[in-house]
């Protein structure tokens, strides 16, 4: 592919992508295989309320090749936020392609711009070594910390 990238917020339009694109992320690296009505909801909260995040979309020749959530965390510690970058995709066809490159660029230009933003974080499944690498290559780092959950029980919000 040698058409030109572009990476611009994300629309009310781009929602049945960002649901796609989220859906195939988590059956490729995590084998689930997530409810599309819960998932809608979610992507269309952070789209109406910009407080909660914001989606970027890369597009090729006017057409979605992929995309990523930023989300916000503060930090007492360093009086800041860290952004998240989360829900990250690239559709097959694009891939080695430059599109998360140009994601993160995008992400990194928009926090150096941002004075509270103190830095960028990332969770990564521990056995996607590609993944390991670009994020490495990049700039990103691995952690001392290990990441712990536990879901909380979701009442009529969730559905």
């Amino acid at each position: 592919m040698t058409d030109a990238l572009l990476v611009r917020d994300a629309r009310a339009g781009d929602l049945a992508f960002i649901v796609e694109a989220n859906a195939a992320m988590a059956l490729e690296t995590e084998h689930k295989v997530l409810d599309r009505a819960v998932l809608a909801r979610g992507v269309a909260a952070v789209l109406e309320r910009p407080a909660r995040g914001f989606y970027l979309i890369a597009e090729r020749a006017g057409a979605p090749v992929g995309c990523l959530l930023v989300t916000h965390e503060w930090s007492d510690w360093r009086n800041g936020d860290w952004w998240w970058l989360q829900s990250v995709y690239v559709v097959p066809q694009a891939r080695r392609g430059g599109v998360f490159r140009a994601l993160h660029a995008e992400v990194d230009r928009r926090a150096a711009a941002t004075p509270d933003v103190v830095g960028l974080r990332l969770y990564v499944e521990r056995d996607n070594a590609r993944a390991q690498a670009t994020y490495a290559a990049i700039g990103m780092h691995e952690t001392a910390y290990r990441l712990y959950e536990r879901e909380a029980p979701r009442g009529s919000a969730a559905q």
